[in-house]
């Protein structure tokens, strides 16, 4: 007697099955009856199927490509950052108003900064940018970037309010057409308490990767952006 011991694949657990039945004596099974033929045939249809391999899971370039779809669609990988994978989870708010990429903020809601939380844990320190690739005019962006708001040293967890603010919050005041405002955030190689870091001279002509390669910071870990345009006076709330 033969016995033989064979290690199903995680990936194919059914497959070891079909090996170990193609060892075994070969026996010629009997003829079918009449009656029986169409059964046997889906039996065996059946049969087949059921060792067939699973499909195989999203791929991780797939999961990527999903991730940061809306960001390529719209220019910010591109404009303002180059391409990144998302590794830590970001939320916006402004008031009630949960901020998902390509939504609709009314400047009038963004007068004060957002609230903004950030994933991972309190050891590992974030840096925060927003910015305006679209000032003054999207069809003549002349003063690209507009930067409306830098701040380091946030412990993940918790939110900007826990870091260190290096230049302050200006809402969006987007003068003519559509404008995108970007929330970037980088994950720090180390901590910029004793960092000498100088608020930029202007908001104008702001470089989000020249900021990013002079602190050393890489390439993001999350971002999400929304539009704003001017609202009519009689509009404002």
């Amino acid at each position: 007697m033969l016995f033989i011991i064979l290690f199903p694949s995680p990936s194919y657990p059914l497959q070891f099955i079909y090996v170990f039945l193609t060892l075994l004596p070969y026996k010629t099974p009997p003829p079918p009856s009449p009656s029986c033929s169409s059964s046997s045939s889906q039996h065996f249809n059946s049969l087949s199927l059921s060792l067939s391999p699973p499909p195989p899971p999203p791929s991780f370039f797939m999961i990527m490509a999903v991730s940061v779809e809306p960001l390529v669609v719209g220019r910010v990988i591109g404009d303002v950052v180059d391409m990144f994978v998302p590794t830590v989870s970001m939320s916006v708010y402004f008031g009630p108003k949960h901020v998902t990429n390509g939504c609709d903020i009314k400047p009038s809601m963004a007068t004060n900064p957002p609230k903004v939380v950030v994933s991972g844990h309190t050891d590992d320190l974030y840096t925060l940018v927003m910015t305006d690739p679209d000032a003054p005019s999207p069809s003549e962006p002349s003063m690209r970037e507009w930067v409306h708001w830098i701040v380091v040293d946030i412990p993940g967890g918790t939110s900007p309010s826990k870091g260190k603010e290096i230049l302050p919050y200006m809402g969006p005041r987007p003068p003519v057409g559509i404008h995108r405002y970007i929330l970037v955030l980088f994950r720090q190689r180390y901590s910029m308490k004793d960092a000498v870091i100088q608020q930029p001279a202007t908001r104008a002509n702001f470089n989000t990767r020249a900021f990013a390669n002079q602190l050393d910071l890489g390439v993001p870990v999350a971002t999400i952006y929304f539009n704003a345009q001017k609202e009519p006076a009689n509009k404002k709330r």
